[in-house]
């Protein structure tokens, strides 16, 4: 089910809900897009950001091609990084997405061209605290001041585990968000995806009423060569 409002308001453009079976769908492409992504030999804990997520994309998109018969999954478009404005009253671009996901029907139905759903991608370890600031103050934040997916109802991240575990990552950023007196935005269990490497979080926006649900994917890096 998707719920498309026709409202535009300051937003510009309609507010989009793709709902949990399009969410679920998009964390499995992740996921999958991760198999094959870290079998590359530049994907490790020593490569960089951009050079790991365009890996990530291009295994989603193999992915996504061994589901070539399914209806659903050929409706699924994945994009690499782009400039991006925050709205459409935003002459010049004041952003850069990671990955995107557009859903061909939704664009046909609604001419929507812009992204339905963001994918933000952050290098992440449990014991390193300046890695989880980055995670919460250019990632999560992001997302809550409408920077990314502003008439998104959800949005993505991923984070590459440069040490450490799924739990250690996620506590260190709870941990950060708890200094920050916003314990009602830590990360608890996918909600949509019962996984153990999926976590999920919830955080109130300026630009709108709406909260927005964010759904984090979190994958293990093998160590650099030496």
């Amino acid at each position: 089910m998707l719920e498309v409002s026709s409202w535009r308001g300051t937003l510009g453009r309609p507010f989009i809900d793709i709902h949990r079976e399009r969410g679920e769908r998009i964390l499995e492409m992740v996921d999958e897009g991760w198999r094959l992504a870290s079998a590359h030999p530049g994907v490790h804990a020593g490569a960089g950001e951009l050079e790991i997520t365009e890996c990530l994309r291009d295994g989603m998109r193999a992915a996504l091609g061994e589901r070539a018969t399914d209806y659903r999954y050929r409706q699924m478009i994945v994009q690499g990084g782009t400039e991006s404005r925050s709205s459409p009253e935003v002459l010049k671009p004041d952003g850069r997405t990671d990955l995107s996901v557009l859903f061909a029907d939704i664009r046909e139905d609604y001419n929507e061209h812009d992204p339905h759903a963001i994918v933000e991608c952050k290098r992440v370890a449990g014991n390193r605290a300046e890695l989880c600031r980055e995670y919460v103050a250019e990632g999560i934040d992001r997302f809550a001041a409408g920077k990314y997916a502003r008439n998104h109802a959800i949005g993505f991240m991923v984070g590459y585990l440069l040490s450490g575990d799924v739990a250690s990552a996620a506590a260190c950023i709870n941990a950060r968000l708890t200094r920050k007196l916003r314990q009602s935005e830590r990360l608890g269990p996918c909600v949509i995806a019962p996984r153990p490497w999926a976590r999920s979080s919830r955080h109130s926006r300026a630009v709108s009423a709406d909260a927005i649900a964010l759904h984090h994917a979190f994958f293990g890096l093998r160590p650099a060569p030496p």
